[in-house]
């Protein structure tokens, strides 16, 4: 059985904005394991990495194993600054998305993808995947597209319900157009985004692997609707616990709030494994499982594994600033606890977001409100019609004003915080906005950080490599499943690590 065809026993998970990079997600994989970068604002990431001087040359690498060499060049004439920018100066911005942009705006998105799914898959035959949001609808089918033409082995998509997307590899696969249903505020439902591979090459759209599609999901009742609705193959599911890092399924029910105004999660919000055993499809415990007794427990309920994310996300690979992840390995590894906060307000999507109180960050509510409120990336805008027919965009973290011209209520801009422009301060390309603000970081990570010092043992830095030995370490792995399936010791994995790496 080769790495590809094998189901990972660990999933690193897809932390976005950049935080799973191509660096972790080739780390993961080369282990033997499934690596899996995250596609969320992937477009603006690489034209600002562009900008920054591209060190290291990979983008410029990857862009030229695109085969529209003609593409990628007119991408680089734009963006790539030799020397980098300015540290005062602004990046240059990409225009925002709408329900239909231009074909050069969607090249933009089908490069970035494809960069660095090209660049996580360097180098091995191990496997890679590509965590996108399903809320964030407009760049989704280029982004797919673009990790597809690289060859990505997994889809996984959480925030949302994406039982449009099966049907979307298969037909990218074949060289065809697809679409799914937009969702417009006040529309009749008829609205869709539409991406045809055809308008992207000079002949015929190559024909591409069909990646494994992994939706995220909370509740077995959404894996029965996913595989009843779906319009297409799903190969298993990720059920993520609300202990995850970044943005939380909302508590099933009616609202209640602890003490610190935390949303309250109980029974109804807890997946029966029993019946998703059931369904006869694998499936990945998140949310909570950084441990090997985590992954043990979760082998013993008939997981195929887990996935990990808050651990792997302060690894010397991962995207987050160094300068961040020693303010957090500094606190944990003296023994202090770090404080996670599940923000039900954070969020323009609405979603509880869980955010790490770091002092200086946009955590800290004096500070936030001191930030002068821009919409300038506009990922988490959402769609509406207007009076008058026509679709446009607002954002509840945009200007107040223009956000109650736009229609929306002035309730719901309370405590909202501009999360696109946040996590790209998390991974160093904060933008200089024309006021000379610089932006501020929000870090999400999940209820594990906590947990953190037990796993540091004083330790300041540490590798993904780091991170496996130790959800490996005395594991002994049941491979199929069953009752009479042949149990495999921990060292086995090493053979499938030194498999991938070939």
């Amino acid at each position: 059985m080769t790495p590809t065809d094998a189901l990972p026993l660990i999933i690193q998970g897809g932390m976005g904005i950049g935080v799973s990079n191509w660096i972790l997600a080739r780390s993961v994989s080369m282990e033997g394991h499934l690596g899996v970068v995250s596609g969320t604002c992937m477009d603006s990431l690489m034209v600002r990495r562009l900008q920054d001087g591209d060190v290291g040359g990979h983008i410029r690498r990857a862009l030229d194993a695109f085969p529209r060499r003609d593409v990628a060049g007119d991408v680089l004439r734009k963006y790539f600054r030799p020397e980098g920018k300015a540290p005062d100066e602004p990046y240059a911005l990409l225009s925002m998305y709408r329900q239909v942009v231009n074909k050069a705006r969607e090249q933009v998105t089908i490069l970035s993808n494809f960069v660095e799914v090209q660049l996580a898959k360097e180098g091995h035959d191990g496997v890679v995947g590509i965590n996108l949001l399903t809320k964030i609808q407009m760049p989704n089918l280029a982004s797919l597209y673009g990790a597809m033409v690289a060859g990505v082995d997994y889809v996984l998509m959480g925030a949302g319900i994406p039982k449009d997307i099966p049907a979307v590899l298969d037909a990218f696969a074949e060289g065809k157009p697809a679409s799914i249903k937009f969702d417009v505020e006040h529309g009749d439902g008829t609205e869709e985004l539409a991406f045809d591979p055809r308008d992207h090459w000079e002949g015929e759209p190559p024909k591409l692997k069909r990646p494994r599609f992994l939706p995220i999901i909370s509740a077995d009742s959404l894996a029965r609707m996913l595989l009843k609705k779906a319009n297409g193959k799903v190969d298993g599911f990720i059920i993520e616990a609300p202990t995850a890092g970044g943005h939380n399924a909302p508590p099933r029910g009616k609202p209640d709030f602890n003490e610190r105004g935390e949303p309250v999660y109980g029974e109804r919000d807890e997946c029966d494994l029993e019946r998703m055993r059931e369904l006869g499809l694998p499936f990945w415990l998140a949310g909570g499982s950084g441990s090997p007794e985590k992954l043990v427990e979760a082998l013993e309920a008939g997981a195929a594994g887990v996935q990990v994310g808050t651990l792997f996300a302060y690894t010397d690979e991962a995207g987050i600033a160094r300068s961040y992840k020693d303010h957090v390995l500094r606190q944990a590894a003296a023994g202090g606890e770090v404080d996670v906060y599940t923000d039900a307000r954070a969020s323009p999507t609405g979603f509880p977001f869980k955010v790490v109180q770091l002092e200086g960050s946009n955590a800290s509510s004096k500070q936030y409100l001191a930030r002068q409120r821009v919409c300038d990336l506009g990922y988490l805008r959402k769609a509406y019609k207007r009076e008058d027919g026509r679709i446009d965009y607002r954002c509840a973290a945009e200007p107040v004003d223009t956000y109650v011209k736009k229609g929306g209520r002035k309730e719901d801009t309370a405590g909202r915080k501009c999360l696109c422009n946040a996590l790209m301060a998390d991974i160093g390309h904060a933008q200089v906005q024309r006021n000379g603000d610089v932006e501020r970081p929000i870090l999400t990570s999940g209820d594990d950080l906590k947990n953190l010092s037990t796993f540091l043992r004083g330790r300041l830095r540490y590798s993904a490599r780091d991170v496996l030995d130790y959800l490996l370490d005395g594991v002994r792995v049941r491979r199929n499943g069953g009752p009479a399936a042949a149990e495999q010791s921990a060292p086995t994995y090493l053979n499938r690590r030194t498999a991938a790496a070939r």
